[in-house]
């Protein structure tokens, strides 16, 4: 085999151990669907709850990231406070050291290899995503990224082992591990760049118990790389966060504090360290890793300590994290407080702009992605709600002055509304990319629809603002009597924008139907019809002049089409329902 399909085979076998990490984590967060957000929700109520939660979730979903975007949502619903989040995601840190154990198992040296079974097991996954079952698929799937996964970890093993076992990198590779306390550093700086570039903590530990396992590095030289690992996993979160909202930045910035503490402490004892995990790992039976010296021992220990490397590895990555965790448990506050500085609260209007429950990083399920994109659009359907009081603004100002101070403002929720549709739609767009059932494609298709209608009750503040102004350079103004008849149809609409928000907020499969909106939109239609025939007998009485009746009549036709935008809303929300 020639040298560059031997790199060929190297990068597929990445590929493939990276797509089955994914396929595999998928398979396990659609099997537990809504039952591990139910699960978060209600066990933290205590800090040991907390990390316990962090610790399952994680260990279950085999993603620290699916595990911050539950909490990044639960932040911002109100439903977790900061500090509670920042002991799961302490939780989740130790959660994530199952993968690194797994990964021991799949070395050979115990009797039993996991990517020994890794191609039958294919099989059997096919079997079940052929089945025409949901669950079954998703077991299915799992079990194929399980297999590939490990299949790609053995290739890796094996492809690596050729390219790397020759004097010239030997050689390369003993100059960088010979230069003391920069060499620790310069492996640490490696662990962290590796994991930032492959976007998988995971990865880079695989690839750092190949090296230790086939003697290319010193264990201590293994040890700075998961440290490395450590700090490389935050900074992609942190990038992630950049874009996102406020308590998608602090919860990134908690997980960064949290690991850069921890490889601060243990660089400063990194000896003492090291020899505390021998002591670790000579209790399950293994060589001490940092104490045996390798050319000196005889083959029997040397065989010994090169089956134990893998188990030596993913016990430093869990005595760090949990060392990690016992000692900044007890300053969860200062974190909260910390973070808190670090990224402070917007001022008014700063974040405008910003989706809230909707963050950067990986969509997850489709349940996750649309239990967001939910909570998103209830919050868009207030903002479209709070656009009316300054319509009321602008209908009752007592001077031009008062009048173009509350447009602005509707010139500017006008933006506003049509920034979110173009950020909902855009997540919605990602999130068709998911694999989704029957009923989730029917909630998107009602999200769109939503989005459309909350844009055009946006328009039609800037609408309202456009007639009203034509009146003032006409200097035509209302009597009271029509300011009067304006607020009380204002009123009638805010009542159908509280029968929307309530149906929004309601959980789908508990929304019998929509009575509520049903009946405030006749109450807008009635009202709306009663203003008209009042309008005309005025116009015959001359009880006003025609120009002003006129633009007053504009204001209450497109009130009433507010009313026809917020039905529509409350419709598209039930039509998702499933069984309709």
């Amino acid at each position: 085999m020639s040298l560059f399909l031997r790199i060929l085979t190297l990068l597929g076998s990445l590929g493939m151990f990276l797509y089955g990490m994914s396929l595999m984590s998928g398979g396990l967060q659609k099997m537990a669907g809504d039952r591990l957000r139910t699960f978060m929700a209600k066990m933290t109520s205590n800090t040991f709850k907390c990390i316990l939660t962090g610790i399952v979730v994680t260990a279950l979903v085999q993603s620290s990231t699916a595990t911050t975007l539950m909490l990044v949502s639960f932040v911002n619903a109100g439903l977790l406070s900061l500090a509670t989040a920042v002991a799961v995601i302490m939780g989740a840190n130790i959660g994530t050291t199952v993968t690194a154990w797994i990964f021991a198992l799949s070395f050979g040296g115990s009797s039993f290899s996991l990517g020994t079974i890794a191609i039958p097991l294919m099989f059997f996954a096919f079997m079940l995503v052929s089945n025409k079952k949901k669950k079954y698929n998703n077991l299915g799937e799992f079990l194929m990224g399980f297999a590939l996964l490990f299949l790609g970890l053995t290739t890796l093993r094996e492809t690596s082992t050729v390219l790397l076992d020759n004097e010239p990198v030997r050689h390369f590779l003993g100059t960088l591990t010979g230069w003391g306390g920069l060499s620790i550093l310069l492996f640490m700086v490696a662990g962290a760049c590796m994991t930032l570039m492959l976007q998988s903590s995971a990865a880079t530990m695989a690839i750092t118990m190949v090296l230790v396992a086939n003697g290319y590095i010193p264990f201590e030289m293994a040890a700075a790389m998961v440290l490395g690992e450590n700090i490389g996993t935050t900074i992609t979160s942190n990038i992630a966060a950049s874009v996102a909202n406020v308590s998608a930045k602090r919860t990134a910035r908690a997980h960064l504090l949290f690991n850069v503490f921890g490889v601060v402490w243990v660089c400063c004892l990194f000896r003492p360290f090291l020899g505390l995990l021998g002591n670790v790992v000579e209790l399950f039976g293994f060589p001490n890793p940092a104490m045996t010296d390798f050319a000196a021992a005889d083959e029997t220990t040397r065989a010994a300590l090169v089956a134990s490397l893998p188990y030596s590895v993913a016990t430093l990555h869990t005595l760090f994290n949990i060392i990690n965790t016992c000692i900044l448990v007890w300053f969860i506050p200062v974190i909260v407080k910390i973070v808190t500085l670090m990224v402070p609260n917007p001022k008014e209007g700063n974040e405008v702009f910003r989706l809230k429950y909707i963050s950067a990083g990986t969509l997850g399920t489709a349940d996750m992605a649309l239990s967001s994109v939910k909570l998103e659009l209830v919050r868009y359907g207030d903002l479209c709600r709070r656009d009316l009081n300054y319509i009321r603004e602008a209908i009752s100002a007592k001077s031009q002055e008062d009048f173009e101070v509350a447009n602005a403002k509707l010139i500017k929720y006008e933006e506003i509304t049509d920034h979110m549709e173009h950020e909902i739609a855009a997540y919605l767009n990602e999130a068709t990319r998911i694999e989704m059932s029957h009923d989730a494609v029917m909630r998107v298709r009602s999200f769109y629809r939503i989005i459309g209608e909350m844009e055009s009750l946006g328009d039609s503040g800037e609408s309202i603002g456009k007639i009203l102004s034509r009146a003032w350079a006409h200097s035509q103004k209302f009597t009271p009597d029509m300011l009067r008849k304006l607020d009380r149809l204002c009123v009638l609409v805010d009542s159908a924008y509280q029968a929307m928000h309530d149906n929004l907020a309601t959980p789908l499969v508990q929304l019998e139907g929509i009575t509520n909106a049903e009946e405030a939109e006749e109450n807008v239609n009635a009202y709306r019809d009663t203003l008209r025939e009042e309008h005309l007998s005025n116009v015959e009485k001359s009880n006003y002049p025609y120009e002003t009746g006129a633009f007053y009549m504009d204001v209450v036709n497109s009130l009433e089409k507010m009313g026809d935008f917020i039905i529509n809303i409350s419709q598209a929300q039930i039509s998702a329902k499933p069984g309709r």
